[in-house]
C-alpha cells in the first residue's frame, strides 16, 4: 500500500521556521523519490524539494535554496522539510508527492501523480 501523510504546517511570522513531516509506507520510502510540492492560491504548483533514499539524490527549487533543507529518517520512514527564513510568498499548501506511474526514483521528480492530503503553511508579515 502506498501511503504519504503530511503534518507540521501552521502559522508563523516572516523570518520564522517550521518543520514539515511526511510519513510514508516502507515500500514507498525505499523505492520512490519523494518530493515536496506546494500549491498557493492562484499560482502554479511548484516542486520545491525532492529526496531519493534509493538513489541518494536530492534537489531544491531556486526559490527555497539556502533556506529549506530536506532530509529522511530511515528508521521512521519519514521525510522532513526544515523551512527557515520563511517569507510571505512561502504561504501555500504543502504536499508530499511521488511518481507512481513511472516509478521515478531520482530527483527532481517533475512529474507526480500521488500525494497526501497536504498541510497548510501560512507566513504572516
Amino acid at each position: 500500500e502506498v501511503l504519504v501523510v503530511e503534518s507540521g504546517g501552521g502559522l508563523v511570522q516572516a523570518g520564522g521556521s517550521l518543520r514539515l513531516s511526511c510519513v510514508v509506507s516502507e515500500f514507498t520510502f525505499n523505492k520512490y523519490a519523494i518530493a515536496w510540492v506546494r500549491q498557493a492560491p492562484g499560482k502554479e504548483r511548484e516542486e520545491i524539494s525532492c529526496i531519493s533514499v534509493r538513489d541518494s539524490t536530492r534537489s531544491y527549487a531556486d526559490s527555497v535554496k539556502g533556506r529549506f533543507t530536506i532530509s529522511a529518517d530511515n528508521a521512521k520512514k519519514t521525510v522532513y522539510l526544515q523551512m527557515n527564513s520563511l517569507k510571505t510568498e512561502d504561504t501555500a499548501v504543502y504536499y508530499c508527492a511521488i511518481d507512481l506511474t513511472y516509478g521515478n526514483s531520482r530527483c527532481p521528480l517533475n512529474y507526480y501523480d500521488f500525494w497526501g492530503q497536504g498541510t497548510q503553511v501560512t507566513v504572516s508579515s
